[in-house]
């Protein structure tokens, strides 16, 4: 290099450093053990429904809610609502092509009354820490709702994947790993994936996690399953979601599965083993769609076959045996059961008017804004909230950290039985409190997550 480039790369880098080392002095919340950042609520709001609601605003409006329905003063509220700890690193990549680039890395770590923290890790470009906030204290609920002995916790980078190779992916994920070490481990937070996360970038952590403390195979779970992962973990949550519904089915007393017609939103991992797993129920999936279109069919399309048109890289909108529409209309698809399994905050009162089905099962974390629920609540369509209907993978990954601990590997029958007993007993203890209350089943959800975390934080006490 010249002289010149030299140096102004030495200045990004140290101006790079100089901003990680700030982020490291400053602190917030509970269990100041290690070094990490709360950053200004108002300064990190990042809107994604209507009238400017965040999705960690969102969270808190559910939370509040059920807190109003079990009359919790206020003192107690703010304890339950506030992070245990929030941790904001910046990672300095030096790309292939020579480029010096900074990427913003999160955890935020809610609540550890009932166990170690648990949560995914994102890679995307919209994630921030109010994202990450909020996703982490749907973890606590969620845990709690499961009554799995685990906390709740979340984690990103802000990053598009897409844009770095292979090698500056493993480099990232393990410059992540060296700056959150001190505060993730076995009996203390463990991660999982979740948005463009996968078994390969587990498999990264676990290895360099295990570099720095030694052989630690239950640091994360989602790893492969040729590498002290769980069998059943890929479907674990889609195959959740249709236990749920099934369950939800039941009980409202609509019918079984396999009399069914399902619209899904989204198909990526969680949407596609859902449909598959609901097909295979003998329910009719007639409408699929991402973010390249939709693809319908009254008859019900065929999940193995629009699957297997994906995996060789080719789009949805572009199967060839069922007819196309555009992205933005499955929504608002005729079905009984709408599952949005995408994005958060694709519900709202602008358009939760338009759907024409009777039960929404909430596959993605989110996906109904506040205003949006109410309009279905006024609808009478059933919503099943996302701390349960999703809560199918995070069990799982209880039970591949439960294998790692035990160094015993589970059948994959025995695991898939296992979550169906867990998810039909979660289910009956919502809707318990749904009927004893006449509440909405998300408020019960809540009410069930926050009496049992309640329970567990009186009980250890509060020093």
């Amino acid at each position: 290099w010249a002289q010149g480039e030299e140096n102004n790369m030495l200045r990004i880098v140290a101006s790079s450093l100089f901003r990680a080392a700030q982020a490291h002095q400053r602190c917030v919340g509970r269990g100041l053990n290690a070094l990490f950042i709360g950053q200004d609520h108002a300064t990190q709001q990042h809107h994604h429904g209507l009238r400017g609601i965040s999705h960690a605003e969102a969270t808190n409006m559910y939370v509040r809610e059920a807190l109003n329905e079990l009359k919790y003063p206020e003192r107690m509220q703010k304890m339950l609502i506030t992070p245990a700890r929030e941790m904001s690193v910046e990672l300095v990549l030096h790309k292939e092509n020579g480029d010096i680039e900074v990427y913003n890395g999160y955890r935020v770590q809610h609540n550890n009354s009932r166990g170690p923290f648990k949560g995914g890790l994102r890679y995307h470009p919209d994630v921030d820490i109010d994202d990450v906030r909020s996703l982490a204290s749907l973890m606590t609920w969620k845990t709690a709702v499961m009554d799995i002995p685990f906390g709740g916790a979340k984690g990103g980078v802000t990053v598009d994947p897409k844009n770095l190779t292979e090698r500056e992916l493993e480099k990232l994920t393990r410059k992540l790993v060296v700056a959150i070490k001190e505060i993730i481990g076995v009996y203390e937070d463990i991660p999982a994936p979740d948005m463009n996360t996968d078994a390969r970038v587990m498999a990264w952590f676990f290895d360099e996690y295990s570099k720095l403390k030694g052989f630690s195979p239950g640091a994360v779970t989602g790893k492969p399953v040729y590498l002290h992962g769980s069998l059943g973990r890929e479907s674990a949550t889609g195959r959740g979601v249709a236990y749920a519904t099934r369950e939800i089915l039941k009980a409202s007393k609509l019918g079984k599965v396999a009399d069914k017609t399902f619209a899904i939103q989204g198909f990526g991992n969680v949407g596609a083993w859902a449909g598959e797993i609901l097909t295979e129920m003998g329910g009719r999936v007639v409408a699929v769609s991402d973010a390249t279109g939709c693809v319908h069919d009254e008859k019900g399309l065929n999940i193995k076959a629009l699957r297997a048109h994906m995996s060789k890289g080719s789009k949805l909108a572009d199967f060839p045996e069922a007819d196309k529409a555009p992205a933005n209309t499955l929504l608002e698809t005729p079905c009984d059961v709408l599952i949005p399994a995408a994005l958060g905050g694709v519900i709202t009162a602008e358009n939760a008017g338009k759907l024409q089905c009777r039960v929404v099962v909430e596959a993605a974390n989110a996906p109904v804004m506040p205003d949006g629920d109410q309009v279905l609540r006024d609808r009478d369509i059933i919503v099943l909230p996302d701390i349960y209907a999703n809560g199918g993978g995070v069990t799982v990954s209880f039970f591949e950290w439960v294998q790692n601990l035990q160094n015993f590997k589970w059948e994959e029958a025995d695991v898939n039985r296992r979550l169906d007993r867990k998810m039909t007993d979660a289910f009956q203890g919502v809707w318990d409190i749904h009927q004893a209350r006449k509440i909405p089943l998300r408020t019960a959800a809540f009410a069930l997550a926050l009496e049992r975390v309640t329970q567990a934080e009186v009980h250890r006490g509060f020093d």
